[in-house]
């Protein structure tokens, strides 16, 4: 996807622009395991051995054979009511998604512009040729899948240790924010969670997350889950047709998540 394809049109810009970051947090309310466990594993593997370049170098066969079975989980997994309600606000607002999840419970839902800082589950890219990338349409990724030069496929996702090609391109669509929404996501995984410092000061922030966290300083959070906590923001902004803070006290969002299911 190049940078290009990301401007906003001159349509586009009647509106106002909403960024969305969101994290494992929201798949998760689909029923998809986040990426973190307290136990340091990763559907029972070690991160180390299926998610970095080492890892592929040392055993191919077993780094595939760990994303074919979270490929078919991602698809077996069905979006949730705050995927269904980001996508409802693009019938009145910009919106643009920076998702560090590589499933496509996003597009699924209807949103229209996706940008996946680590990858996506159902794409294979040649290991001689990077810049082939090849949908797989939720059928397995096999030793000996090749691209058109005879380069074995890998997955297309973003390995611990490699760099994030789509950063750049998600940080203009960030600075380009009329009000940035972080969802799901703790801010921990760099560079992803530079993304929140990049709009100017004056750009409204809000965190969802259902943590009693204390967020740094020119964030307000809004303690609730995704669900909970999306669905009541877009009943609130599509109610008012504008971006504004919402209200942000005990209970707010109680069964907002109903008008979305």
């Amino acid at each position: 996807m190049s940078k290009t394809s990301w401007m906003p049109s001159s349509e586009a810009m009647k509106g106002r622009h909403l960024v969305v970051l969101t994290g494992a947090g929201i798949s998760a309310e689909s029923g998809l395991k986040t990426f973190r466990a307290e136990d340091g594993l990763w559907e029972n593997h070690r991160i180390q051995d299926v998610a970095t370049p080492e890892a592929w170098a040392r055993d191919p066969k077993t780094v595939l054979r760990f994303y074919n079975e979270r490929r078919r989980q991602a698809h077996q997994a069905q979006p949730n009511a705050a995927h269904r309600a980001l996508a409802a606000l693009e019938s009145t607002f910009q919106v643009s998604i920076v998702t560090q999840n590589v499933d496509d419970l996003h597009e699924r839902a209807g949103s229209t512009r996706v940008i996946h800082l680590h990858g996506e589950l159902d794409k294979a890219r040649s290991t001689g040729a990077p810049e082939r990338v090849y949908q797989l349409n939720g059928q397995d990724l096999q030793w000996g899948d090749q691209c058109s030069d005879g380069h074995q496929l890998r997955p297309d996702i973003v390995w611990f240790g490699e760099s994030v090609p789509m950063y750049e391109v998600a940080e203009s669509v960030v600075k380009d924010a009329d009000f940035l929404l972080v969802v799901g996501t703790s801010l921990q995984v760099q560079p992803a969670s530079w993304l929140v410092e990049v709009p100017p000061a004056s750009v409204p922030r809000l965190w969802v997350d259902p943590a009693d966290i204390t967020p740094s300083a020119g964030i307000l959070h809004l303690q609730e889950s995704a669900t909970q906590g999306v669905t009541y923001l877009a009943d609130y902004w599509l109610t008012r047709d504008q971006l504004v803070m919402p209200p942000l006290g005990l209970h707010a969002t109680a069964h907002h998540d109903e008008l979305w299911r």
